[in-house]
């Protein structure tokens, strides 16, 4: 289901304007949600062509540093899309917070138990524990930090597997690979998973907050369509997909 690091989706919205582009990168949080949020941007901008890219958050910003021609980063924090600011690569004005996720840990295995971290980490039953890379993902860094706070770091590293990016992540848990896993909500509402496993929510307390930046890269602010697009998510109709996607919103 999830596959790869990078999912390419082009589509051509509409039918007038169609000489008109835009590029996305995105959090691979992001994935379940995409699909809804172009089909309404769709609606005020027909004949746009969208091509998105998603993957971790750190691994698009290496892409971008190193040249690949995105208008827009949705990132899954606000370091990465800072960090881009920085280097000169985005533009610092349209830097805007849009959504705030939620870290879950997720079992799709019937008898393993997820009512309790510390119980899940240490039960005999989990062998193998999925999560985000720490050094790329946010959701795979909160992880850890939760991890740390329960002081249960150390007995989790011998049964880490450790997905490149949030939706990977969340195919091991799916696959039977890992028996439970740290992942983002919005993907357990998605579709494919809404009616898999059991899960529950880690404290947002015990992890810095995952707060969710929107940037436009230094092409992009260049790009009308990127402009309405960092507008769009600022809209009534994308915050309520966002909602119910299992973010809250500014």
């Amino acid at each position: 289901m999830w596959r790869g690091l990078f999912l390419a989706v082009g589509a051509v919205l509409g039918v007038a304007h169609a000489a008109e582009n835009l590029s996305v990168a995105a959090a691979a949080n992001f994935l379940p949600a995409l699909a809804s949020l172009h089909a309404e941007f769709a609606k005020s901008s027909p004949g746009l062509q969208v091509t998105t890219a998603t993957g971790a958050s750190g691994s698009l910003v290496a892409q971008i540093t190193h040249g690949a021609p995105f208008d827009v980063f949705l990132s899954a924090d606000l370091d990465y899309p800072r960090a881009l600011v920085a280097a000169g690569h985005a533009d610092a004005k349209s830097l805007t917070t849009f959504a705030f996720g939620r870290l879950v840990l997720w079992t799709a295995r019937p008898g393993v138990e997820v009512a309790d971290v510390v119980t899940t980490v240490r039960s005999p039953a989990v062998k193998k524990l999925a999560i985000a890379n720490p050094a790329t993902a946010p959701y795979g860094r909160a992880a850890r930090q939760a991890l740390e706070k329960f002081g249960v770091w150390a007995d989790a590293q011998p049964k880490l597997v450790v997905g490149e990016n949030i939706s990977q992540t969340a195919q091991f848990v799916e696959t039977g690979n890992a028996d439970a896993g740290f992942v983002a909500l919005s993907l357990l509402l998605s579709p494919p998973l809404q009616d898999r496993g059991r899960w529950r929510a880690v404290p947002a307390e015990l992890h810095a907050p995952l707060t969710h930046g929107v940037v436009l890269t230094t092409r992009g602010a260049a790009n009308p369509a990127a402009v309405r697009y960092l507008a769009f998510l600022r809209s009534a109709a994308a915050k309520k997909i966002l909602r119910d996607f299992g973010y809250d919103v500014p």
